[in-house]
């Protein structure tokens, strides 16, 4: 055999052992890829947060808690969380050490919200809840106010608003112009005091929306005029002894000045007195009579 047919049989071989090579290893990238089953992976929904923030002289405060209502309440959910205890620790640290420092507490609540409560809007009773819950941990009253403001949308979940509360850091000086003519609206309350009238032996808050708008004006009048008194007089009808009536009637007058302390006026400023039965407004020959001088009565001093 020639060296030149050697040659080209080498180069055939060559040829035939790349194309099985190429045919057995090669060829398989050019087929469909397979299907891989793969586990489908769920990606939990962002949770909706309304961060609390403290940002003022010396504290600058942050956590993804918050103060949280119910749709249509007044009142705080608790427990609060400990990040939320953590800040207002350190709020208070900053308000005892400079007590010229102020915070204005602003409520918030939505336009579709009912407000059963008697102050101006649900917005402002929520801020008071917040002011008497940071009372209760120590916290200067007199470097507490309160505002309300109402929202058309605020972040919720479920039934439950997320933080509707802001703070504002003011200085104790600033004074806002006074337009309400006070001397006016003491009178008007005085001259038509609001009255609660008591079954025998028993006591009620069940009031009326007229008579939510006069406590609403007293608490207003006595929380902005300085040194002003409450006063709630306690009466009776002349049923059984006159001891027992002066104690019953100044229970009345008690139970009357924890339910305005209740909405905004501050125990400090109220006055409590008994007449007992001395002071009817009725004959207590009928039981008419009777239920008309079972009353306390808030006016102004």
């Amino acid at each position: 055999m020639s060296k030149k047919i050697s040659y080209l049989l080498g180069i055939a071989v060559t040829i035939i052992i790349g194309t099985i090579l190429y045919l057995q290893f090669c060829c398989n990238c050019c087929k469909a890829p397979q299907t891989v089953n793969q586990e489908t992976v769920t990606v939990a929904p962002e949770t909706k947060t309304n961060p609390f923030v403290l940002s003022g002289p010396e504290i600058n405060y942050q956590c993804n808690d918050n103060f949280n209502f119910l749709q249509n309440s007044s009142s705080l959910i608790t427990p609060v969380s400990d990040s939320i205890t953590a800040g207002i620790e350190k709020l208070k640290e900053v308000l005892i050490k400079n007590p010229k420092q102020k915070i204005t507490i602003t409520g918030y609540a939505l336009t579709d919200e009912k407000n059963t409560t008697t102050f101006e809007n649900l917005a402002l009773a929520r801020a008071h809840d917040i002011k008497t819950f940071l009372i209760s941990k120590g916290f200067p009253e007199s470097q507490l106010e309160t505002n309300g403001e109402i929202a058309d949308s605020w972040k919720t979940t479920g039934d439950t608003l997320l933080g509707p509360l802001k703070f504002q850091f003011n200085e104790l000086e600033a004074v806002v112009p006074d337009t309400v003519n006070w001397t006016a609206l003491k009178e008007e309350i005085n001259a038509d005091p609001l009255v609660l009238y008591f079954n025998t032996n028993q006591s009620s808050d069940n009031l009326s929306k007229e008579e939510h708008q006069k406590v609403v004006k007293t608490a207003k009048y006595v929380n902005h005029v300085p040194d002003s008194k409450v006063l709630v007089t306690g009466h009776s009808d002349n049923a059984g002894g006159r001891e027992a009536n002066v104690l019953l009637a100044r229970k009345r007058a008690e139970f009357t000045k924890n339910y305005l302390v209740k909405n905004g006026i501050k125990a400090s400023n109220i006055e409590v007195v008994s007449k007992g039965p001395d002071e009817p407004v009725s004959e207590n020959e009928t039981a008419q009579g009777r239920a008309k001088n079972r009353r306390s009565v808030v006016t102004i001093k």
